[in-house]
């Protein structure tokens, strides 16, 4: 719907370049036609009228006035109604005659109320019946001057308006009906451009909502595939980095073998295979299901058992009694330890024991403990960067369900002592 302050900025408001002034200009076109065509006819009207000279420029000023209010009606209805009631006021307070060209104030009406304010419209509803009650006392006091004489009969009429009242109140009807009618319309024609503007906002509203509400499922979808990916990452890093770990230690190992020994060769070969079938059985089930893959019962021990397998000396405490953990808090322990085991493994030295302790007092408290030449998580020559990531990786999982984790270095007796405890919050195996 087109507004006022809209039509104010265009008219009013500078613009850089002669083309957008030009283009304001030409908005003006059809309301100086107009005002222009009015204005010939009102004074047309004043140039016949049976009036002495004094009282042409009279009328000419009504004309002139009327025209300039029709012409501005649409882009300044609040002028064009000021305008109105100076003609009209003035020509009531001087006696002036009314003229027929006065009706196309009919379009002031229009024009206030389809583009107007709303104290614009307040204002010309008002002065609607006012403006008819003047049309009255004008006719009664001065009577229909050269209306009569365009009606063909001026003395009927002068007759008729000197013996009855009754045509005062159908001068009043009149008039309102005359200024009634199209003022309706134009607050009609305002109505329904506000309810399209309403119903555009609307569906541009509805529009905005559907397309925010597919970013967040898209959004969503994104970071759940990257979770998902992620979580693939870990599992992938954690088993395969273990099984080489372990294979890699095992395969050490056997270089240290006495030639003379066969079958003590075929025993570590066959952990080897073992081992290896082992990593590729978990891989091909985290592949399958981006679902953590559940942990045996036993699952701790068999990691620990399988450390040993490798030739490492794995000095195993528990303390306190073992409750059974639901499936979800069972992998956080299995994936968690396998990856401290990993780096003690990688990172260790051979000659001094690992230690694994697991207490069960009110948590879970996996404490992995060993010696190292080099710390297992800050970046070294000797180490390809990925131990970060499996840092990261433990880090995560933990705190995923309410975990913590907590690596301390200590230096004692000449020799570097790293120490990764785990906190893994216990639930019932049943919740």
């Amino acid at each position: 719907m087109t507004s006022v302050v809209p039509l104010l900025g265009d008219a009013r408001t500078p613009r850089a370049g002669g083309t957008a002034m030009t283009t304001d200009w030409r908005a003006w076109v059809p309301d100086v036609t107009v005002a222009a065509v009015v204005a010939f006819l009102g004074l047309y009207e004043a140039a016949t009228a049976w009036v002495l000279p004094g009282s042409r420029v009279e009328l000419v000023f009504v004309a002139v006035g009327t025209a300039a209010a029709v012409g501005l009606s649409r882009r300044l209805p609040a002028a064009a109604l000021g305008l109105v009631w100076a003609v009209c006021g003035l020509q009531l307070l001087a006696g002036i005659d009314l003229m027929l060209v006065q009706v196309t104030i009919a379009a002031v009406a229009f024009g206030t109320a389809r583009w107007g304010s709303a104290a614009t419209v307040w204002l010309s509803a008002l002065s609607i019946p006012v403006a008819a009650m003047i049309v009255s006392v004008i006719i009664n006091s001065r009577g229909l001057g050269g209306l009569a004489d365009l009606a063909g009969n001026r003395g009927l009429l002068d007759t008729v308006r000197s013996l009855s009242m009754t045509w005062q109140l159908a001068a009043v009807v009149m008039g309102m009906a005359t200024l009634g009618a199209p003022w309706l319309v134009g607050l009609a024609l305002r109505f329904g451009d506000r309810a399209r503007t309403s119903q555009a906002s609307q569906e541009a509203a509805e529009e905005d909502a559907a397309r925010a509400v597919r970013e967040t499922e898209q959004a969503r979808e994104i970071a759940r595939l990257r979770e998902d990916q992620a979580r693939l990452a870990n599992d992938v890093h954690d088993v395969v980095g273990h099984s080489l770990a372990v294979i890699l230690a095992q395969a050490e190992s056997a270089q240290y073998l006495d030639d003379t020994d066969p079958q003590a060769l075929k025993d570590t070969m066959a952990k080897i295979a073992m081992s290896a079938r082992t990593s590729l059985r978990d891989v091909r089930q985290v592949l399958a299901d981006t679902k953590q893959p559940p942990a045996q019962p036993a699952g701790l021990d068999t990691l620990i058992d399988g450390v040993r397998a490798s030739g490492h000396e794995v000095v195993s405490t528990e303390i306190g009694a073992p409750r059974p953990l639901p499936p979800e808090l069972e992998v956080v322990a299995f994936r968690v330890l396998q990856e401290m085991l990993t780096n003690a493994i990688k990172h260790g030295r051979r000659d001094s024991p690992v230690h694994v302790e697991r207490h069960w007092e009110g948590e879970l408290r996996i404490e992995v403990r060993n010696v190292v030449d080099v710390s297992p998580f800050a970046p070294s020559s000797a180490s390809s960067g990925s131990d970060g990531a499996g840092l990261d990786g433990m880090r995560r999982r933990l705190e995923s369900v309410g975990g913590r984790l907590d690596v301390r270095r200590r230096d004692e007796d000449g020799r570097t002592t790293f120490t990764a405890t785990a906190w893994v919050p216990v639930r019932s195996g049943g919740a």
